[in-house]
């Protein structure tokens, strides 16, 4: 049974490009990650909604998104990047879960 990454922010107008780029990076890396499925990136458009971007990524396990997350840890040392600082400074606020399908 696959895994899904969901991760849903409020991003300021102001702050979108600058987020973005970052999830760019972040997520060239994943593909790359053995376990990785698929992702998609999503920008809300219209309803009631407070999330304006969704990260959507499908694993093949726990285990790949474990691995995955160490990965994602060291790119962000080397490129001396917090992402929860950054949130704090751009006004971000973040849902970060993990989910499976409902059988």
């Amino acid at each position: 049974m696959h895994i899904f990454k969901v991760d849903k922010f409020i991003v300021p107008e102001a702050a979108k490009t600058e987020f973005l780029k970052k999830v760019h990076v972040t997520h060239q890396l994943l593909e790359q990650q053995p376990g990785f499925v698929r992702q998609v990136l999503l920008e809300q458009y219209g309803g009631p909604g407070e999330f304006n971007i969704v990260t959507f990524v499908e694993w093949q396990s726990q285990d790949a998104i474990d691995a995955a997350r160490q990965a994602v840890h060291t790119l962000h040392q080397q490129l001396n990047f917090n992402p929860p600082e950054m949130w704090a400074q751009l006004g971000i606020r973040a849902d970060l879960a993990t989910y499976r399908e409902l059988s």
